[in-house]
């Protein structure tokens, strides 16, 4: 476990995006999963205008979503219209390049993105509860792989969706279990602000638990952990870049 502590939320950014370009720079196919909401709009900005002044072969840059929210109602699913507003719409990736993470079919999703040799680097946020990806304590375990969750109206999870999007969430989510994320050959999990620090203390250093679904990230064997200084500040021995 590789933990770096910048600055502020502007330096996080930076460097998530400078880990993920060195991804995009390598010759052969490259496997992307990337995660939609609040924190990663920083490096996506990034992102952005470092392509548009990089000479760079982009047809061996795939992209997989790992969870999804059906909006039965809406033209996108919930976590392919956050990437779309967020990243996708505003570069020239080649749209057959995408992977949206079906609603129905996961298991065939799953075995085509093992043939293709899996995710060569995953980019996390977490929430303030511990949940990674759909992974909601009390809704995973540490031996689930891509899943679905059933929801219905007046559901813990339904309500939590219900402040995120005006649109009427579908009967099930669909997400990268823990065991999933893990074969990844790389992860990226930032957090930043002083509301994720005492989550960020406890994943780092409590005990690996489903209640916190979160802590199972520091067992992979490259993991690094990118925060700002607010949301290291319970956290113990790190230097701040």
């Amino acid at each position: 476990m590789k933990i770096v502590v910048t600055k502020d939320y502007e330096s996080l950014s930076e460097v998530a995006a400078a880990m993920v370009l060195e991804k995009m720079m390598l010759p052969q196919r490259v496997n992307l999963s990337l995660t939609a909401g609040a924190t990663p709009l920083g490096m996506y900005k990034v992102l952005i205008e470092r392509r548009k002044t990089l000479r760079m072969d982009q047809s061996n840059i795939h992209y997989y979503n790992f969870d999804e929210v059906p909006l039965p109602k809406a033209e996108d699913n919930f976590t392919m219209g956050d990437l779309n507003q967020a990243f996708y719409n505003h570069t020239d990736i080649d749209r057959a390049n995408i992977h949206p993470l079906p609603v129905d079919g996961i298991q065939d999703y799953e075995h085509e993105l093992m043939m293709n040799g899996g995710i060569d680097l995953m980019v996390l946020g977490v929430g303030a509860d511990g949940h990674f990806c759909a992974n909601m304590p009390g809704f995973t375990s540490f031996d689930k792989g891509v899943f679905e969750i059933p929801i219905v109206p007046g559901h813990k999870l339904y309500d939590q969706l219900l402040t995120l999007t005006p649109e009427l969430p579908g009967e099930k989510i669909v997400t990268f279990g823990p065991r999933a994320v893990l074969r990844s050959k790389q992860l990226v999990v930032f957090a930043s602000g002083a509301g994720k620090a005492e989550i960020i203390q406890k994943i780092i250093s409590g005990p690996i638990t489903e209640d916190i679904p979160a802590s199972i990230l520091r067992t992979h064997p490259n993991v690094t952990f990118i925060l700002d200084e607010a949301a290291a500040a319970l956290v113990d021995d790190v230097n701040i870049i």
